[in-house]
């Protein structure tokens, strides 16, 4: 596997210069499905494999795709239980640091930096109280987090 990183040129914006309609399709078919063939997104967007390739492959080094992930379907899985956590980081923990933290538990629904005492609010899915608490517990652990607290959620009002 290639080690080469691609030059660092500067975020880019899905509005901003250098993207023109055809990357926006791209990233939008990208956004529903990101296990889709280049032959795939090349048939809808009436480009070859090959350009939809290069041109992917130029949005990833542009930093407009930051990566592919799997999105898990928390009530298909059975995780009916959820929490906000406040989360209190250690002194200089960017929210870089915390959010590469936070991306390796699939029970992190969704994850905010705040203002207030809290550094970052994260919603939490999980089977139940004790998965939940495993879950909460695995977070306390990671190196940028001093502490944190919970609240789990008894019923949604709207």
């Amino acid at each position: 596997m290639s080690t080469h990183r691609p030059p660092d040129l500067g975020p880019v914006r899905p509005d901003g210069p250098g993207l023109d309609d055809t990357d926006r399709l791209l990233l939008e078919h990208l956004s529903r499905d990101g296990r889709a063939s280049y032959a795939e997104i090349g048939l809808l967007t009436n480009l070859s494999a090959t350009a939809v390739r290069r041109r992917i492959d130029r949005l990833r080094a542009r930093g407009a795709v930051r990566g592919f992930t799997v999105v898990l379907d928390p009530d298909l899985l059975g995780w009916r239980t959820e929490a906000f956590v406040e989360v209190y980081c250690r002194p200089r923990t960017s929210p870089e640091e915390l959010l590469a933290s936070l991306r390796q538990f699939p029970e992190v629904a969704a994850a905010w930096t705040v203002t207030g005492d809290p550094d970052a609010l994260v919603h939490l899915r999980a089977a139940d109280t004790r998965h939940l608490e495993a879950v909460i517990e695995r977070i306390r652990k990671e190196p940028g987090v001093q502490r944190s607290r919970s609240s789990v959620v008894l019923s949604q009002l709207i």
